[in-house]
């Protein structure tokens, strides 16, 4: 599993920025924390992009972290638990 986790300042950028992570498979667990399924092409396009795009627009006190870990090791509580359940919609 992959958690990324962002800090910018710029309001535009900061939209933009967790719009990618969507479109890349994110899951949002708080509002600037994510999930994602940990593949080399998942880590590789997200590292592409934040080198060519996004840290070049990036203030002093912009960051972004990515922390690869092991999905049997995370503890989850509260919301971010659900997230790993399927859910059932009835209609």
């Amino acid at each position: 599993m992959l958690i990324v986790s962002y800090d910018i300042s710029d309001n535009k950028l900061r939209t933009k920025f967790a719009k990618t992570l969507v479109k890349q498979g994110g899951i949002r667990l708080q509002y600037s924390v994510f999930e994602f399924n940990n593949s080399k092409r998942v880590l590789d396009n997200l590292k592409i992009r934040i080198e060519n795009y996004y840290s070049k627009k990036f203030d002093g006190g912009d960051s972004v972290f990515i922390f690869e870990t092991d999905e049997d090791k995370a503890i989850k509580y509260g919301n971010a638990i659900h997230r790993d359940q399927e859910l059932l919609f009835f209609t």
